[in-house]
């Protein structure tokens, strides 16, 4: 029979060798595929789109993964002139009646 310190030293001298056998194994090549660059395009854009829905979500997608930029909500004021403004070219008004116009209709 073997002594203790015998069998004690077989087995870390057999650990070492099937660590070194493992070491020099290849790593196994990856599966995982990176995303080309309009997939991780959508990811992005489906991220941003999150509450939207419907028509709004349609055209905020097309928008986003055209690469243009999301339009800007307007504020009530600069909707307010750009309403007047409409109102005033459709009535064809310009020089004082137009500045009249304008600031009796961004008045009320």
């Amino acid at each position: 029979m073997l002594s203790r310190t015998t069998q004690l030293a077989s087995a870390i001298l057999l650990s070492a060798c099937f660590a070194g056998a493992q070491a020099q194994t290849p790593a196994a090549p990856s599966t995982a595929k990176t995303p080309t660059p309009q997939q991780q395009r959508m990811s992005d854009c489906n991220k941003a789109a999150e509450g939207k829905k419907g028509d709004d979500r349609k055209t905020f997608m097309s928008s986003c993964l055209k690469g243009e930029e999301p339009a800007k909500q307007l504020t009530p004021q600069q909707q307010k002139m750009k309403d007047c403004n409409a109102k005033a070219g459709e009535q064809k008004l310009t020089g004082e009646a137009r500045k009249t116009f304008m600031s009796t209709c961004l008045k009320g």
